[in-house]
């Protein structure tokens, strides 16, 4: 039997908010989130990409936040969560490249010279990352996907070593895949259901905010004073950039060899 038409008025007046859910878009991550969010949304999973991209060349950038955010873009129907580990994947090879091109194009000794150039870069640093790739071997390629601000400057020593490119690719596209699906997975989870801490978002966005400038200001501030003592040492050497590169080059040629 057909419905009545005052059957079919009576529901054309039913209020939507009975029968649907609350809408996503009104959710607030905090004013950090929103306007991270709001990026991706307004460009798609490439914001994401683009983000992780900008991190590797800058390692200070914590990626595991636009990862985390990306979950939540992902959670609000903006785009797919494998969309997202899709272009943050091809933000990290990009960049993870890029810097693999600098350290072939520079060379062992340039790139030395280069980081004795720098301020707050030191040569002790460029060479501790080379020994250790030098030690154990490509896998540091993958594993050193996971592993912050390390990430991007494994790229450069296997670029310096000429790293067959190949494999240099396979396993960063690897590595980070694993680290964004991780980070992304976890944004959606917990972006499906943000009503459990939305209240606490802008709390959220502040102490992450105040996590990394302070990381920054404690890093720049623990170089400064560091430098500051060398120069006032009377026994202090600063290590020569041709010694540090002939140092690896010894080893490249002497150690154990590359794993």
């Amino acid at each position: 039997m057909l419905p009545s038409i005052s059957s079919l008025s009576a529901a054309a007046h039913v209020p939507l908010t009975t029968v649907a859910p609350t809408d996503q878009a009104v959710v607030s991550y905090g004013w950090l989130g929103d306007a991270v969010v709001a990026v991706m949304e307004a460009i798609g999973p490439i914001g994401v990409g683009l983000a992780v991209l900008i991190e590797n060349i800058f390692p200070p950038i914590p990626s595991e936040l636009f990862l985390a955010l990306a979950g939540f873009t992902a959670a609000s129907g903006a785009f797919t969560v494998w969309e997202a580990v899709l272009w943050a994947t091809v933000g990290s090879v990009v960049g993870a490249a890029l810097l693999y091109c600098l350290g072939a194009w520079f060379g062992r000794r340039r790139l030395y010279r280069a980081a004795d150039w720098l301020p707050l870069v030191d040569i002790d640093d460029v060479e501790k990352t080379e020994r250790w790739f030098l030690r154990f071997g490509y896998w540091t390629v993958f594993v050193g996907r996971m592993v912050p601000i390390f990430r991007s400057l494994i790229s450069i020593p296997a670029g310096v070593e000429r790293m067959h490119m190949g494999l240099f690719l396979l396993l960063t596209t690897v590595g980070s895949g694993i680290w964004n699906t991780l980070f992304i997975g976890g944004g959606f989870l917990l972006g499906e259901n943000f009503h459990l801490i939305s209240d606490y978002a802008d709390v959220f966005s502040n102490v992450i905010l105040g996590l990394v400038v302070a990381a920054i200001v404690v890093w720049v501030t623990l170089r400064v004073l560091r430098n500051r003592r060398r120069a006032q040492d009377p026994n202090y050497q600063p290590p020569s950039a041709d010694e540090a590169a002939r140092r690896i080059d010894a080893l490249v040629q002497h150690g154990p060899g590359r794993k």
